[in-house]
């Protein structure tokens, strides 16, 4: 079984990401190949595309979710993720049953009737489009013995709904309306879920990995049994620590000497987001630094394939803390790319580069 070195690891998945050079596809192909993209903060998808694909707007995604193309949901991890329209008829029922586990611990139903809880949420988002609290609130009124300060987080997690624009779009913090996927797209969702479709999508953006990386990333359970099925039909490498790690067959691996360009990454990336063991693109101790608690991640940048500072962003200011000192041309390459992505989040006004 072939070793694969941790910065063969990094190279290939790199190029699994589409971050080893910009790739010129449009903004649903891209969120597509991802299978779904994190979208907890409404710029991070747009941040995200733009580190992947050359010449990408900020009119290409939010073009995508007016025309439906591109939709935004809770999905992965119960956290918002933008998926193409195509790829949510399958992979919200997929996620459902670890939705519907989290929607259900400790007794946030208060007991109420399932059933009945959901025909009443059904008749509620009949109205038109509302936002979670106001559901929330109207199924309150109906099932008292719920708690009201968890119905927000339930209806979020067990009925399928759809965040339609402004929701999702660069800069928007306001009002964020629900509207029930099927209407939302026009057609029912898939029947039944599809934890096959899941993994053999997921292998094409993130692999080689493990049966853990894959329920880490996706929030699902019991992934090593369905990996033992699809086994024969897999590769399988082992890692420097041993694990197997499973890959589509013909899926490329990169030379582990293959340059890797300076790439700014937002908040939650799904190439930060994407393993259990996230050695291959988070040196040893760094992740701290990246993660320090509370849900946050923050943005990061690549110098030479791996995670090597954090940075920040006002108008056209961007602020980089290195983890530790960079070489001179790598700072240079930082800047230059610095001054890019000022340009792209502030076009008209003078980039400034500042390091903290």
């Amino acid at each position: 079984m072939t070793v694969l070195s941790t910065r063969v690891l990094n190279r290939t998945y790199l190029r699994r990401q589409l971050l080893t050079g910009r790739t010129p596809r449009t903004a649903a192909e891209i969120v597509g190949h991802l299978v779904a993209m994190q979208g907890q903060e409404p710029d991070a998808p747009y941040l995200g595309l733009w580190a992947r694909s050359p010449g990408f707007a900020m009119s290409d995604l939010t073009g995508a979710l007016h025309d439906r193309t591109v939709v935004r949901s809770a999905l992965l991890r119960g956290t918002q993720h933008l998926a193409t329209a195509d790829d949510y008829r399958w992979l919200r029922p997929t996620m459902q049953p670890a939705l519907e586990r989290m929607a259900g611990r400790a007794g946030r139903l208060g007991g109420c009737d399932p059933e009945a809880f959901d025909a009443a949420g059904r008749e509620i988002m009949a109205e038109g489009v509302l936002t979670r609290p106001e559901i929330a609130r109207r199924l309150a009124a109906r099932f008292p013995e719920a708690d009201l300060g968890e119905l927000a987080l339930v209806v979020h997690l067990r009925f399928a709904l759809l965040h339609p624009p402004p929701a999702g779009t660069w800069g928007h913090r306001g009002r964020i309306g629900c509207v029930p996927a099927g209407v939302w797209l026009g057609r029912p969702l898939d029947a039944a879920p599809s934890a096959e479709t899941l993994v053999l999508r997921y292998l094409a953006a993130f692999g080689p990995a493990s049966a853990k990386d894959v329920q880490v990333w996706s929030g699902l359970t019991r992934m090593a049994a369905l990996f033992e099925t699809l086994r024969p039909r897999l590769r399988v490498f082992r890692g420097e620590d041993g694990r197997e790690l499973y890959d589509l067959p013909h899926a490329p691996i990169e030379d582990g000497d293959t340059p890797a360009p300076v790439v700014f990454l937002p908040e939650f990336d799904n190439a930060v987001l994407g393993h259990a063991d996230r050695s291959r693109i988070l040196r040893p101790g760094d992740r701290p630094l990246v993660m320090p608690g509370g849900s946050v991640v923050h943005p990061t940048v690549l110098v030479d394939g791996f995670v090597a500072a954090t940075w920040s962003r006002k108008g056209p200011l961007v602020e980089i803390a290195p983890f530790r000192p960079l070489a001179a041309a790598d700072r240079s390459a930082v800047e230059a790319e610095a001054e890019r992505l000022a340009g792209f989040v502030a076009p008209g006004k003078t980039p400034q580069v500042r390091w903290a």
